[in-house]
């Protein structure tokens, strides 16, 4: 049975249709190429693996040519410019080039099916497994409508659980490949659903993402001849070709297509079904009108008019054909001006590689690399000073960014200081705003720091035997475990400052670089000499590290090698006061015991009375002599037993262990206040500012023995002579396209506008 054509009409469609048509194809390939910001209406097609996606594009086109079944048969986009040819008896196909879209090879449907699979089997050996780069094929057949439809690799929904991790990503991959797509404003989306309740929005929960109000969506519910046996009432039925979740005044559609593909490959192999595309083609129709008769059957009655209009691959043919021609005819007047901005900007690129020809001398190449130095260094000093042209969002790093990439200050206990506490942490900071956080950052973890603990082992084990007496020197001893433990407390603070300063003055050059470049004054295609100022600024940095890290080292060697009391007079008031307060509880103990003693021999008051007054002065007297007696025999006393304690005993009393305690606390909290004084100090001086009075004549020097050694290979001449040559090449061609095209669009808009605003001049 022979079926009426929907493209009866398209035989006599007018020269400006076809025109335009041709113009949208072009302005697609043109796009994908420069990937510029304009685009040509398109049909893309969204679908998860099952929903019959590749089967619905190849019923819309009339014919077979891609891997219809489970499983990922798409890697790649595959875009169809579909044009209608009531001549083409059999599919006409032309493969464009990847690397050359605007070369097209004629291809017959089974090398595009080759190359489709050689596309995906290379892929799949690939870590990301799936490419964004479309595969573009132009098709005229006799049964194809004037479409331009894009067909995306499937989405996966897979299981959960650590065994599917591997096909966890892949969908991650997918569904972020196919979100991109449909990004762009143009595209028509074809959301395919394989599901016979409305309620599981599978591949509508993806598109709602980027097409919230479905108003550039069209849903089309796939297989429907094996959904209409699994109705038993009719009233589902209704609500399944009607759903009452969909019907909203802002959406594209009202309701969704139904569509039916008969299974069934074209060949002449035993395994197929058909043995031409005219049998397929007759297929679908045979199943289109099979499942209006089903449906009229469930439901007991006929479809309306409105119903029948959204059931089978036809009518989504028209209608799809139909919608992406008002938005061709609706986007010409939009395109033209697009086309005028990007020729100009072309023409902008080809005379500025002229300009670069005309300068690839010696006088006039070292003229632009002085100029570019100095320029460069302009805009590092600007970064360390206080900017805020470079894009904190791209550029800026927050606190645990900065840390996460150039090192955190990590102590010997193995932990960090809480980010939060640190001023400006939660900010994106770059140049000298960044540089002056790590060093306060600095300041506030080391000045925290509190004296390791000291175990009574440390404390014998330091004072060790005297060369010329065996008793034991506490004060010595304090020494030498302060000095030790200050020493393994900052060291590694100390690198750990010189890393994160380093890479924070290495962030400065691709900042500068960016600065460069969007105020117009990047020495472009010239790679060589760039790299070259990028390894002696980081060769620069790097040894100027090392040689501040080295003047530091001294300053902290120096002062844990040889303790100078007078440093650690700040905290001598509190030394003093921990000592008095130890002390005065021993002379308080002391002093009751010689009041009870005076008190004593005094006896009750009643004897008092009975005595003649001189016998009290005389016995006061006597008192006062025997207290001062026995002062001083306790004086005495307390003396010998801190000798005891501290030079004789190797019994490690309580106060000696408070006395070396404190000795330690004091040293080690004056050689912390010292060090980060002359860290800091030292790091502004010999790190920081030899960027500012250093780098500049460091650099230049360095560029103008280069300039007189090899200058060739400093701008590798032969090499800048042929990318600027191949780079001009390249920008006539997309010069002289832009220019067809523009022409073309602007021809069709005339043809098409012009006649129409003429007999409207004239009816007004």
């Amino acid at each position: 049975m022979e079926t009426s054509e929907p493209h009866a009409p398209a035989a006599k469609e007018s020269v400006e249709m076809q025109s335009l048509y041709e113009a949208f194809n072009e302005l697609h390939g043109l796009a994908q190429e420069l990937e510029s910001p304009f685009d040509a209406p398109a049909i893309l097609v969204v679908g998860h693996q099952t929903d019959g996606k590749s089967a619905l594009v190849e019923a819309l086109m009339g014919f077979q040519f891609n891997h219809v079944g489970g499983g990922t048969k798409t890697r790649r986009p595959i875009t169809l410019h579909m044009k209608y040819n009531p001549l083409c008896e059999s599919p006409l196909c032309h493969l464009l080039n990847d690397d050359h879209p605007s070369l097209a090879v004629e291809k017959s449907l089974c090398e595009i099916q080759a190359y489709i699979e050689a596309e995906n089997m290379r892929l799949e050996g690939e870590p990301s497994q799936f490419s964004a780069k479309e595969i573009i094929i132009r098709v005229e057949y006799k049964y194809c409508p004037n479409l331009t439809i894009i067909d995306t690799p499937g989405l996966v929904a897979p299981a959960p659980g650590r065994k599917n991790r591997a096909l966890q990503h892949q969908a991650r991959a997918v569904e972020s490949l196919v979100r991109a797509k449909m990004q762009h404003k143009e595209f028509i989306i074809l959301c395919l659903e394989d599901c016979s309740d409305w309620s599981n929005a599978t591949t509508r929960r993806v598109v709602m993402q980027i097409d919230p109000e479905l108003s550039r969506t069209v849903i089309v519910s796939t297989k429907l001849d094996t959904k209409i046996p699994q109705f038993a009432r009719s009233s589902d039925v209704e609500v399944f070709l009607t759903p009452p979740c969909m019907h909203d005044d802002v959406i594209l559609v009202d309701y969704p297509f139904f569509t039916s593909v008969p299974s069934g490959r074209v060949g002449s192999g035993r395994e197929t079904v058909y043995r031409s595309n005219d049998e397929f083609k007759q297929a679908i129709a045979y199943r289109e009108l099979e499942d209006i008769s089903a449906l009229e059957e469930k439901l007991g009655r006929s479809l309306t008019k409105q119903e029948r209009n959204r059931i089978g691959v036809s009518k989504l043919k028209s209608f799809l054909e139909e919608l992406l021609q008002r938005r061709y005819m609706d986007s010409v007047p939009l395109i033209v001006p697009l086309l005028e901005q990007q020729f100009n900007s072309s023409t902008r690129k080809l005379n500025e590689i002229n300009k670069e020809l005309s300068t690839v001398d010696e006088v006039k190449l070292k003229e632009k690399g002085r100029a570019f130095h100095d320029v460069f260094l302009t805009k590092l000093s600007l970064l360390l000073k206080g900017t805020v042209v470079a894009p904190p969002e791209k550029f800026g790093e927050t606190l645990l960014d900065e840390r996460v990439n150039g090192g955190a200050f990590i102590g010997v206990d193995g932990l960090q200081f809480p980010h939060k506490l640190i001023p400006n942490a939660g900010m994106r900071l770059y140049g000298g705003a960044q540089y002056h956080r790590a060093m306060a950052e600095f300041r506030f973890v080391v000045g925290g720091i509190k004296c390791p603990p000291i175990t009574r082992e440390e404390i014998v084990n330091a004072c060790g035997v005297e060369d010329i007496h065996d008793g034991t020197n506490y004060s010595r001893t304090a020494c030498v475990i302060a000095v030790s433990k200050a020493r393994d407390t900052f060291e590694p603070f100390l690198r750990q400052l010189g890393c994160r300063l380093l890479y924070i003055l290495k962030r400065l050059f691709p900042i500068s670089i960016y600065l460069l470049q969007k105020d117009g004054e990047y020495l472009s295609g010239h790679e060589v000499f760039q790299n070259r100022l990028a390894y002696a600024f980081y060769n620069f940095a790097e040894s100027t590290e090392k040689a501040c890290h080295e003047k530091c080292m001294e300053d902290l060697i120096s002062t844990t090698r040889y303790v100078t009391w007078s440093l650690h007079n700040k905290n001598r008031a509190g030394l003093r006061q921990f000592l008095d307060s130890f002390g005065g509880e021993q002379s308080g103990m002391e002093g009751s015991s010689s009041v009870l003693a005076v008190e004593s021999p005094l006896g009750n008051g009643t004897n008092e009375k009975h005595k003649p007054k001189t016998d009290v002065k005389l016995s006061h007297l006597a008192s006062s002599v025997d207290s001062t007696s026995s002062s001083i025999q306790s004086t005495e006393t307390r003396l010998a037993d801190l000798l005891d304690n501290t030079l004789w005993n190797r019994r490690l009393a309580p106060s000696s262990e408070r006395i070396v305690y404190g000795l330690v606390q004091q040293i080690f909290h004056g050689i912390r206040e010292y060090f980060l004084a002359s860290a800091e100090l030292k790091f502004n001086c010999f790190l920081l500012m030899p960027v500012v009075d250093k780098l500049p004549a460091l650099l230049r020097e360095d560029l103008e023995s280069a300039f007189e050694d090899d200058l060739d290979n400093v701008f590798d001449m032969t090499n800048l002579q042929h990318s600027l040559g191949q780079r001009k090449q390249e920008a006539e061609i997309e010069l002289k396209r832009i220019k067809r095209l523009k022409e073309k669009f602007k021809s069709v808009h005339k043809q098409l506008y012009c006649p129409l605003n003429l007999v409207k001049s004239i009816t007004s």
